[in-house]
This record gives C-alpha cells, sequence and structure tokens, in this order.
C-alpha cells in the first residue's frame, strides 16, 4: 500500500490541519462577530478547492453527480455551515483546548449514528475507544 492510498495518512493529515484550524479560528474571531468571519473562511475554502479541483481537471466530475447524491452533498454542506458558524462562536466565548475536543464529540456521533443507520460495527474494543473520547471531551469541558 503507498503512502498516498493510506487513509490513516490522509485521516492524519485531516486531524493535523483541523488542529490548524483551531488555532487560526481562535486567533481570527477574538475581536470580530464569528458569523461574518465564517463567511470569509467558507469563501476560501470556495476558491480554493474550486481552483484546485478545476486545476486538476476534475471539474466535468460534477455533471456526472446523480440527483441524490447532489441531495446529500447539499446536506452535508448545510450541515458543514451550522457546524462552522457554531464553532467560530464557541471558539471565541471559550479557550480553544477545550472548545476543539468538544467539538470532536463528532467522532462520537458519526460512531452512534453510523451503527444506527448505516449499520456499521465496531467491536467492543472500537466501542470502548469512542468511551473514552467522548469521557475525555467531558473531562475538558468540567475541567476547572
Amino acid at each position: 500500500m503507498s503512502f498516498a492510498s493510506s487513509w490513516q495518512v490522509w485521516a492524519l493529515l485531516a486531524a493535523m490541519f483541523a488542529a490548524l484550524t483551531a488555532i487560526f479560528a481562535k486567533l481570527g474571531v477574538e475581536d470580530v462577530d464569528p458569523d461574518p468571519a465564517t463567511l470569509v473562511r467558507t469563501c476560501v475554502v470556495l476558491v480554493a478547492l474550486g481552483g484546485l479541483v478545476w486545476a486538476m481537471g476534475k471539474i466535468e466530475g460534477l455533471s456526472r453527480l446523480r440527483p441524490q447524491t447532489w441531495l446529500f452533498l447539499l446536506l452535508s454542506g448545510l450541515a458543514t455551515g451550522a457546524s462552522w458558524l457554531c464553532y467560530f462562536r464557541a471558539m471565541q466565548l471559550g479557550d480553544a483546548s477545550r472548545v476543539a475536543p468538544i467539538d470532536k464529540l463528532s467522532v462520537v456521533f458519526v460512531a452512534v449514528i453510523a451503527a444506527i443507520f448505516l449499520g456499521e460495527r465496531l467491536s467492543a474494543v472500537g466501542w470502548a475507544g469512542i468511551g473514552l473520547i467522548a469521557a475525555g471531551a467531558a473531562l475538558l469541558a468540567l475541567a476547572p
């Protein structure tokens, strides 16, 4: 298996970029309304990803998406926007070192929702890991 085809490598890179996102978000919303700040962030993502997809010659792939795919991507986009609005507001009000781990409770929610609606199954060790993530987020949220 090559480095580029390893889901673990891509997930680790995603986590590292998410960490940078948290730090930059905290610095970016110190003295501004987080809603317009989220709009700026979204525009940057749109332009950067649009340019990347175009440069890689993959823009025609949009025309091959099925209606069901469009629906789920639309819903995902709306959920992302809501998440980012809430995240920036939380970053403005709280410490990055506490907000980001609580935001990562999404891992717990994904595991539960995927088990219920997608039929995905985790082992006992997997569920223990999910429990530890939840416990860690709760400890950080409750810490003085």
